[in-house]
């Protein structure tokens, strides 16, 4: 994993937490301004999403991505609107986390 590729990584992140929580505000308060908003973040991310995509592979690129945003998305939910899950759905986030960890040093603990 390159630097510039952590490093894109990591801006799609933020762009796809700050998408989230324009879409939880369009849906507590629905405008027109609020859905291009989240339309444009949802879009700017998605195209980062495709260079990523190229670099480490569409495996790789969309499981980091997505167990990531997994992670943001659930800090800004919980943080920021007061949100909670139960017993077996924080299971499922802390199975997701160590998945991300497993993909991440995979291939520095396995020969290819």
């Amino acid at each position: 994993m390159s630097a510039a590729g952590l490093a894109q990584l990591g801006i799609s992140t933020v762009i796809f937490m700050f998408a989230a929580a324009a879409a939880k505000s369009w849906t507590l308060a629905p405008s027109n301004v609020r859905l291009v908003l989240v339309l444009a973040l949802y879009t700017a991310g998605n195209l980062i999403m495709l260079r990523l995509i190229r670099e480490f592979g569409m495996g790789v690129a969309l499981s980091l991505s997505g167990v990531i945003q997994l992670a943001a998305v659930n800090l800004v939910a919980f943080a920021w609107f007061g949100e909670r899950v139960n017993l077996v759905q924080g299971t499922g986030i802390v199975v997701a986390l160590a998945a991300i960890a497993l993909i991440t040093i995979g291939p520095y603990i396995s020969p290819r």
